[in-house]
């Protein structure tokens, strides 16, 4: 399953549906500079979306061991006129295929089309996206973790109540000092995803 949250491709719960559940916990993942490298000139096409390594080996290890993985992305490259749809589609079932190759499962991907000056309620640090994975899904914000490497990542976690881990990768480092300014402070750091998968499942 994979779509924005607001606009053509939303999902909305039904006024007169019983809504799920909210017992599952899972890990929301941002997705450039922490499952595959991230470019100031956006990722555009399948041959620039390059895995980090160990990256798809972290989310077959959460994914195997009941942490189901959501991706929730900002992709102003679409508004910019960059990338078109049906190219963020193929980029993202690619990489639903090659974590299943490694035996982990994708639960969702959901990504916020806006630019930042469009005031949506999805882009990150909003928490539009993570609200959305919970109706679908029945998640527990409180039982969950958000993953990212940049400040508004750990912002939106902390926003909608999640546990918050910093990767180092991408902007991280940056991301780091950042959030030492203004004081905002992770739960964990980690040098990589792959290190903070190793880190959660052993919780």
């Amino acid at each position: 399953m994979m779509g924005e949250t607001c606009g053509a491709g939303s999902q909305p719960v039904s006024a007169t549906a019983p809504p799920p559940k909210t017992t599952s916990r899972c890990v929301f993942l941002d997705r450039d500079g922490v499952i595959n490298q991230d470019s100031e000139a956006y990722i555009k096409s399948l041959d620039e979306f390059l895995p980090i390594e160990g990256s798809y080996e972290a989310i077959a290890t959460l994914s195997r061991t009941g942490w189901p993985v959501i991706i929730v992305t900002n992709q102003s490259a679409l508004a910019r006129g960059l990338i078109d749809r049906s190219t963020l589609n193929q980029i993202h079932e690619r990489l639903i295929e090659d974590v299943r190759r490694y035996g982990g499962t994708i639960t969702d991907i959901l990504f916020c089309p806006h630019l930042p000056e469009d005031g949506c309620s999805c882009r990150k640090p909003g928490i539009g996206m993570l609200l959305e994975a919970a109706s679908r899904h029945g998640i527990d914000l409180s039982r969950s973790v958000m993953i990212g490497d940049s400040a508004r990542d750990i912002e939106c976690g902390i926003r909608a109540g999640c546990k918050t881990l910093l990767v180092l990768t991408g902007n991280g480092r940056k991301a780091l000092t950042e959030l030492t300014r203004i004081g905002m402070t992770p739960d964990a750091v980690f040098d990589s995803l792959r290190e903070a998968a190793d880190w959660l499942v052993r919780l």
